[in-house]
């Protein structure tokens, strides 16, 4: 229901402004309100915060929570319609110990714009778990 979603993001945004202008440098937060304004169309909003969190903390500082940013970067470029940036970052999250996994990239809906890209899959099938 693309009403309902819209209105659902918009409050989260409301919500996670907040956050952020209590906490500019926090970069998980910066990172969200990037996903909620991708989420509503904003997508210049959307690219300049995801890449504003990776700024604030880059996988060289914290691997785990650098490549969540990086993810969430991807996933922003994703519902922008930026595909081969969004493929760039996956590939690039894809290399570092982090939440990425198989199970996300092949089931979750949130990927579905990047299904059928053969790079998409390449990430995908790179990531399945071996015995």
């Amino acid at each position: 229901n693309p009403t309902r979603a819209e209105s659902a993001f918009a409050r989260a945004r409301t919500e996670q402004e907040k956050i952020v202008l209590e906490q500019p440098d926090y970069a998980q937060a910066v990172g969200v309100l990037g996903v909620i304004n991708a989420g509503l169309g904003r997508k210049e909003d959307a690219i300049r915060e995801g890449q504003r969190a990776c700024e604030l903390l880059p996988v060289s500082k914290d691997a785990l929570e650098g490549s969540d940013l990086v993810a969430n970067l991807a996933l922003i470029y994703a519902w922008t319609g930026e595909k081969r940036r969004a493929i760039e970052q996956l590939a690039k999250a894809a290399q570092i110990p982090g939440n990425l996994s198989y199970g996300l990239l092949k089931l979750h809906p949130q990927w579905d714009s990047l299904r059928g890209d053969p790079q998409f899959e390449k990430i995908v099938a790179s990531l399945v778990p071996r015995n």
